[in-house]
């Protein structure tokens, strides 16, 4: 029979407001954000999300070699979700835009059941443009592109355990670094210059399950919902750089109302092959864009959801606030100011209302 059954559910009508502040590395970011979304049809969502950022840098790439600024950044996401028999198809497109920047793109995503509703298979493509510009002058003088590529599975172990494994391909091509930075070499100031393409790859591995088996024989947390996660994730590229990035969590319930989540996330990376702290040898390409050196880097947050009011079969309506710690810590990065490797704390906060009805 032909018709518009679907196995696949569309995501619940949903609205959600949001404001985050970041404070780190002499850089503050704060601004809301809102996010709605409305099915039509049983068969089709649509989504909107609009996001702001208001940033003061005053970093240490900044304060060493320039002065502190201030500056709006704001994007707009618009989406489209399609369910159709046991596939559920996402197209969404993106615009930001800064001062000096302009990113634009547009992403298509493809989730099919199979086996049963056992195993999901995802694929994905995305495709971004940037027009750069440098304040103070007009236009743009330069443009980047991007293209990203995915693919991955989710598979239901048991009925309480699930995994799964993404692999991610990306290209860039254009003008990919700052005309605002600058190298250093032989103890000089001289602009940073990069290659004006990058390939790379990720792989990530995900476990997810419900461990309230653990705590049924009484004692602290009996009677309540328990889960844990963990996750792996490498990235490797042809600047030389190479990332592994570990992370575990813990959510449990606490009664009917409090949802309580923490995590733990570990990251390592090597320098690109072209970074120097101080190069004493001239090369076509030098930077020495901290992000693209060595360094490690750790995280600890927290979120708490309250349940503030529900009607069965018609809404419900919650409140959560999340808290994140982050160290970084560079190997070979020197902040002129003390003469040591560079390293800084940072946090994140976001407070949420969403609503799905």
């Amino acid at each position: 029979m032909t018709g518009t059954a679907h196995a696949v559910d569309l995501p619940p009508d949903h609205a959600e407001a949001m404001l985050h502040v970041y404070d780190g590395g002499g850089v503050l970011a704060a601004g809301p954000a809102v996010l709605i979304r409305k099915s039509l049809f049983n068969t089709v969502s649509l989504s909107a999300t609009y996001y702001v950022d208001a940033v003061s840098n005053a970093s240490i790439d900044v304060v060493t070699t320039a002065s502190k600024y201030s500056e709006t950044r704001q994007q707009l996401d618009l989406g489209i979700d399609y369910a159709v028999r046991d596939a559920l198809i996402h197209v969404n497109a993106s615009s930001g835009n800064e001062p000096d920047y302009i990113a634009q793109t547009f992403g298509v995503d493809v989730s099919q059941e199979v086996f049963g509703g056992m195993t999901t298979v995802n694929l994905g493509f995305t495709e971004g443009h940037d027009a750069v510009g440098r304040k103070g002058e007009q236009g743009y003088f330069d443009h980047a592109s991007h293209w990203q590529y995915r693919v991955g599975a989710t598979q239901i172990l048991s009925p309480r355990w699930l995994a799964s494994a993404n692999v991610e391909a990306l290209a860039d091509e254009g003008f990919l670094g700052s005309p605002y930075r600058a190298a250093r070499v032989f103890g000089a100031f001289v602009p940073e210059e990069v290659p004006r393409t990058r390939s790379g790859r990720a792989v990530k591995f995900r476990t997810l399950g419900d461990i309230s088996d653990w705590f049924s024989g009484g004692g602290w947390g009996a009677g309540q919902r328990h889960s844990m996660h963990a996750e792996y994730r490498y990235y490797w590229d042809n600047w030389g750089i190479k990332a592994h990035t570990l992370e575990g969590g813990y959510s449990r319930y606490f009664g009917d109302k409090w949802l309580a989540d923490s995590w733990l996330r570990f990251n390592r990376q090597s320098a690109a092959l072209f970074y120097s702290d101080n190069a004493q040898v001239e090369t076509k390409y030098i930077t020495r864009n901290r992000q693209l050196g060595a360094f490690n880097s750790w995280s600890l947050g927290g979120r708490a959801t309250y349940e503030y009011a529900k009607v069965p079969g018609r809404y419900d309506i919650k409140l959560s606030g999340s808290l994140e710690y982050v160290r970084f810590d560079y190997q070979d990065f020197t902040d002129f100011r003390t003469g040591k490797p560079y390293a800084f704390n940072g946090a994140l906060l976001q407070l949420y209302l969403t609503a799905n009805f």
